[in-house]
């Protein structure tokens, strides 16, 4: 595959994420692009794995384009309702979502609980946030712990999720997330791109709760469009739209910080791209391959300052 790197970091795995070449949330973007030409796109970056999209076919279908390309899946979006449906309705639909994973032979479940969530709604996405209160975050907490129970028997692993316009999005919602939650079935999903986007840190959630983390999303932001997004109280897919993500390297996170740390940690795991953008702005291969030769040199600077 192009792209690659003849030094690596043991035990780490580059994917990138279908959603620069077609959004779940906003489908009529890049509806153009089927899955053979997305995949391919993939590989031909240099990446080697990727997470599943939405319009991906069932798993029998799926392994074989997977095949062909070289290319794994590391874990899938799920959205929890466990405040509004309660756990036995989730869990039903969360045992269907691990075992179409474990049939991928993937790694993790991605899991957010989007009880109250407005990031698919028309409100401004920085004003609206929703907060839990005492007794829904007893709810939350134990039907997290029993979804991370049910992902165990799947051979996987429950990472969350912390997501802008969501109850747990924030550092301090994230402290009260790990310190309430069983470390054994529930673990920490890092994405850089949120963390920056809520609170403009990403490095102290790593300092703090790095023995948890289990999965990471490298994601980019653009301090110019952060800052015109919260001033025109924007919804959150209009912030997507007008360009608030992007691959790293592209916006102002420092990547060298964070992926020195995780790499102190000793993490181990997939690190996947995920940069949302309107594909017909941001060509999604170029993008893809933009991000890759970025993160060669992240991993060419660690090997060399070893």
């Amino acid at each position: 595959m192009a792209g690659g790197l003849a030094v690596s970091v043991e035990g780490i795995r580059w994917g990138i994420s279908p959603i620069g070449w077609r959004n779940d949330d906003m489908p009529e973007l890049g509806a153009e692009h089927s899955l053979g030409h997305v995949l391919s796109d993939m590989a031909v970056a240099g990446f080697e794995g990727t997470e599943v999209g939405g319009f991906f076919p069932e798993p029998e279908v799926l392994r074989r384009e997977l095949e062909l390309r070289g290319l794994d899946v590391a874990g899938q979006w799920f959205s929890s309702y466990l405040l509004q449906d309660g756990f036995e309705r989730v869990d039903a639909a969360f045992r269907r979502h691990c075992a179409r994973l474990a049939a991928l032979r993937a790694d993790v479940a991605v899991v957010s609980e989007q009880t109250h969530s407005v990031q698919g709604l028309k409100l401004g996405v920085f004003d609206h946030k929703p907060k839990f209160t005492a007794d829904e975050w007893d709810t939350l907490v134990n039907g997290l712990n029993r979804l991370g129970a049910t992902a165990k028997e799947y051979g996987l692993m429950l990472v969350y999720h912390p997501h802008l316009g969501t109850g747990i999005q924030t550092r301090d919602e994230i402290d009260t997330l790990m310190r309430r939650t069983d470390p054994e079935t529930v673990h920490l999903l890092y994405d850089t791109g949120h963390l920056f986007a809520s609170d403009e840190d990403v490095l102290t959630v790593l300092a703090l709760h790095g023995a948890r983390i289990r999965h990471v999303h490298f994601k980019d932001v653009r301090r110019d469009v952060l800052a015109a997004c919260r001033k025109k109280h924007h919804p959150f897919l209009k912030c997507v739209l007008d360009g608030i993500f992007t691959v790293p390297g592209d916006g102002c996170i420092d990547f060298v910080q964070v992926f020195r740390k995780l790499h102190d940690f000793g993490y181990q795991g997939w690190i996947v791209i995920e940069a949302e953008q309107d594909p017909a702005r941001a060509h999604p291969l170029e993008y893809a391959l933009r991000a890759k030769r970025y993160v060669d040199e992240l991993v060419k600077g660690l090997c060399d300052r070893s």
